[in-house]
C-alpha cells in the first residue's frame, strides 16, 4: 500500500525484457541501506519488487501482466521516474490510499498555465472514466491527486509548482502516456451495491 506521495525522481539506467517480463535497474536518492530485497516499491504507480541492490541503485521485476497494463514497457534509460516506499504505519498518509496496481493507461490531452500551477486535462478509456468523480481522488503515474473536473472520459487536475519540481510531471507533454490507478474505494463502493442490487438465489 502506498499514500501517492512520491519520495524522489529516480533515473532508468536499463531495462531489460525477459521471458517473463522485464528486469529494470533505477538509479534513486534513496537510502538504499534501508531498502531490502523483497521490498516494493512503485515506479511510475506500479508496484514492483526489488530483487537486487548496490549503490545508489535498485533492480526489480517487471510482470508481463504489468508491462500490459502500464507504459513502463517504454521506458529508456535516463528517464526520470517517480518513486514511492510502501506506506509503513509511522508514516503520514498525506495522499490517498493507492495500490501500486495500475488499471490502465491515460493520455495527456492538454496543459494549460494557471499562475505558476497548470491544468492538466487526461483522457482515459471508458472503463476507467465510470470510477472519476469531482473533489475525488486519481493516481496518476503513482501521483495523488484530486480531480478538478470531470467530463465523459476526459478529467482534469490542478498541479501546483512544488508537484511540479517533485515529480515527472514537470516533463510531461500533450500527447504523452501516463499510468492510471483509480481510487480503490470508488469500486469497493461499486463491488458492494452490485452484490445488494443481485436478487438473493431462491433456498
Amino acid at each position: 500500500m502506498f499514500t501517492g506521495i512520491i519520495e524522489d525522481l529516480g533515473t532508468v539506467e536499463s531495462l531489460k525484457l525477459t521471458d517473463q517480463g522485464a528486469v529494470i535497474s533505477v538509479r534513486s536518492s534513496l537510502p538504499i541501506s534501508e531498502i531490502n530485497i523483497g521490498d516494493s516499491i512503485t515506479v511510475n504507480g506500479a508496484c514492483l519488487t526489488v530483487i537486487s541492490k548496490g549503490p545508489g541503485r535498485f533492480a526489480m521485476d517487471i510482470s508481463a501482466e504489468t508491462l500490459r497494463c502500464t507504459g513502463l514497457g517504454d521506458l529508456k534509460p535516463s528517464r526520470r521516474v517517480n518513486l514511492e516506499r510502501c506506506l509503513t504505519l509511522g508514516k503520514l498518509l498525506g495522499g490517498h490510499l493507492v495500490s501500486g496496481h495500475v488499471d490502465g493507461i491515460g493520455r495527456v490531452v492538454s496543459i494549460k498555465p494557471e499562475g505558476d500551477s497548470k491544468l492538466f486535462t487526461f483522457e482515459v478509456a471508458p472503463a476507467q472514466a465510470r470510477y472519476l468523480v469531482e473533489k475525488g481522488s486519481v493516481a496518476i503515474d503513482g501521483i495523488s491527486l484530486t480531480i478538478f473536473s470531470v467530463e465523459d472520459c476526459n478529467f482534469s487536475v490542478e498541479i501546483i509548482p512544488h508537484t511540479l519540481r517533485s515529480t515527472t510531471l514537470d516533463f510531461k507533454q500533450p500527447g504523452d502516456t501516463v499510468n492510471v490507478e483509480n481510487d480503490m474505494l470508488v469500486k469497493y463502493v461499486e463491488k458492494i451495491l452490485a452484490i445488494r442490487a443481485t436478487p438473493a438465489l431462491a433456498s
